[in-house]
């Protein structure tokens, strides 16, 4: 469990409402920046592969006309 946080009159630094004058900082607060580990590259292998692929699969395809058309098939 955690405990509750402190009571607003105990705060200095606050205004009536909760909120922070003019020039003052506001508590400490979290933070996102930073940097992180460096991203792996992605392979060129797999993309290669696949355009090989459809072009041996389009060469079939249009090798099956041809030979249609030409009445050897």
């Amino acid at each position: 469990m955690t405990a509750p946080g402190p009571e607003p009159d105990d705060v200095p630094g606050l205004e009536p409402g909760g909120s922070v004058p003019p020039g003052d900082t506001p508590p400490d607060a979290g933070q996102t920046s930073g940097l992180s580990h460096p991203q792996p590259m992605p392979s060129r292998k797999l993309p290669a592969g696949w355009l090989v692929l459809v072009a041996i699969l389009v060469l079939v395809v249009a090798a099956f006309f041809v030979l249609r058309a030409v009445d050897w098939f």
